[in-house]
């Protein structure tokens, strides 16, 4: 089996030897056993937290590298006029704290994407939004303070004393 380890920044001069198609409830997880597209047995060994995002790359104790794939999966999308509806659409899917894709076809239609679900189906509609129930790759929003790579573009320097218990050869401290 291969052992992926290493999440990498997503580049086109890398070349995956293999792709993994996995739906969204699998992409959560840090630690996993599944099989590449290719039929490669694979165990997942990351960091907890982060989401694997379609098109991420992971890496192998080995060094072979990984594509991550979003799978299609059933979605609702609620199809909506872009500005002051979009927004409230979101504001209010969001309010219920439910994972969402944003997004807009080729064609200009803006959409909110969610797992389906009678309700928040319900309340799109309220909204003015029109619904289709299909299957595609759900790559939610990951939020405002996610914490992995391309996904973290903010930095966490501090400017305050911090005190670990132990010296720093640098003449300050940090605690938490």
């Amino acid at each position: 089996m291969l052992e992926l380890i290493k999440r990498m920044d997503s580049s086109p001069d890398v070349s995956a030897m293999d792709t993994l198609t996995l739906p969204y409830e699998l992409r959560i997880r840090g630690r996993l056993k599944a099989v590449t597209d290719n039929g490669q047995d694979v165990g997942l060994f990351l960091d907890r937290g982060p989401v694997l995002r379609h098109g991420d790359l992971l890496q192998a104790r080995t060094g072979e590298v990984i594509r991550v794939c979003a799978a299609a999966e059933p979605v609702t999308t609620a199809y909506i006029s872009n500005g002051l509806p979009l927004a409230r659409l979101c504001y209010h899917l969001g309010n219920r704290h439910v994972s969402l894709a944003i997004g807009a076809d080729d064609d200009g239609r803006h959409w909110v994407r969610f797992p389906p679900d009678h309700v928040l189906e319900e309340l799109a509609e309220l909204l003015g939004a029109s619904l289709s129930h299909h299957e595609a790759p759900f790559d939610p929003e990951s939020g405002a303070y996610a914490h992995a790579g391309r996904e973290h573009a903010h930095s966490h320097a501090h400017s305050h004393d911090h005190d670990h218990g132990h010296s720093h050869s640098d003449g300050h401290s940090h605690a938490h």
